[in-house]
């Protein structure tokens, strides 16, 4: 049984404390938090579990095997460097750090310590988002030719990171878990309507190689939520709603069909083609009870997590990259992942390739 330690009590700490004591492989030995309120609701809540304002004392605590992180983006990578450097595996919110350069130090320090840093990526734990990734592995959707994907509600407004950090990131996790390919530009484009606050609306587009391309819409300031996604390949094309409460996917063999010479595109026909749809069945266990358990199960039995430092390494790539591009008024940003670092581009990696 793994013993845990989770630092802050906010929004999503109290669902990593239920988790992680709920499932046999854990068990939550203490929590910490700096508002004392927090800490009297852990003690109304969970009498059995010790309570500290000083985070140092769970570092210090040798029964305690893994430090899960439930704070501000700012601060995780000063608590997971110091949980690492204590000799405890780290399970740490998303994104894993502010900057890359950081992201990749606690890589470094998890591989040289052979200590497992997970980044909480939940979605990819969903039962939704492992039959989309079924569904490309066994190529039911043929070649792939977007992700299109509208992530929006009323708050929350974070103080430290824009919307794109905040809601985006949940994309980027799912493509890059997704997706057999790796971007190699973004262009992001975005406002803030709150003064001197992060912008609270953006649009990011992410360009592949084999003319795939990705479009995220996040907005913290829409009058409804919505969480709907559309893949679309040559074979069938998906539609993803993770507020749909019983069919969350939709897979529609619909597409076209092109007759004519490569060599004439004046004489090419579009056919259309309409098919079926069906509504597969998903398995419904919370995503973060399959991630706790997965995170169990890389300390005790050396799996590879699926969402481990280099993953988070790459999403925080991106969100730079992003950034950057956000603040150049959505200027493509070129990676150069052989080095670990982006570029900028000034065309479109798509006239590149052209």
């Amino acid at each position: 049984m793994i013993k845990i330690g989770i630092i802050g009590y906010g929004y999503w700490g109290p669902n990593l404390v239920r988790n992680f004591s709920e499932i046999q492989e854990s068990r939550v030995i203490a929590v910490s938090d700096l508002d004392p309120k927090r800490l009297n609701l852990v003690k109304t809540r969970h009498p059995d579990i010790q309570t500290e304002a000083d985070y140092r004392a769970l570092l210090a605590n040798p029964g305690i095997d893994a430090i899960a992180i439930a704070t501000p983006v700012s601060s995780h990578y000063r608590l997971a460097l110091e949980a690492l450097e204590a000799g405890k595996h780290v399970f740490v919110e998303k994104p894993l750090t502010e900057t890359a350069k950081e992201a990749e130090a606690l890589v470094a320090a998890a591989e040289m310590r052979n200590l497992v840093l997970h980044v909480d990526h939940t979605f990819i734990y969903t039962g939704a988002v492992r039959k989309i990734r079924q569904l490309v592995d066994n190529g039911d959707l043929g070649d792939l030719y977007y992700y299109d994907s509208v992530r929006i509600n009323l708050g929350l407004f974070q103080h430290d990171i824009n919307v794109i950090w905040d809601l985006a990131v949940h994309d980027l996790a799912i493509m890059d878990y997704v997706f057999p390919l790796t971007p190699v530009a973004v262009s992001a484009t975005g406002i803030s309507h709150v003064p001197d606050k992060p912008a609270n609306i953006a649009f990011l587009t992410l360009f592949f190689d084999n003319n795939v391309i990705a479009h995220i819409h996040v907005n913290w300031l829409a009058p409804v939520k919505l969480r709907r996604t559309l893949i679309g390949g040559s074979r069938k094309m998906v539609l993803y709603d993770d507020l749909e409460p019983s069919e969350k996917i939709k897979v529609y063999d619909k597409g076209i069909t092109l007759n004519g010479s490569k060599e004439n595109l004046y004489n090419t026909l579009i056919g259309y083609r309409t098919g079926d749809m069906w509504a597969p069945q998903l398995e419904i266990t919370e995503a973060l009870r399959v991630e706790a358990q997965h995170f169990s199960r890389c300390i005790t039995h050396g799996e590879a997590s699926l969402s481990d430092g280099r993953a988070g390494l790459r999403i925080v790539r991106i969100l730079e990259a992003a950034n950057r591009s956000l603040r150049e008024g959505g200027r493509p940003v070129k990676f150069d992942w052989l080095f670990g670092n982006a570029t900028h581009s000034d065309r479109l990696p798509v006239e590149e390739a052209a």
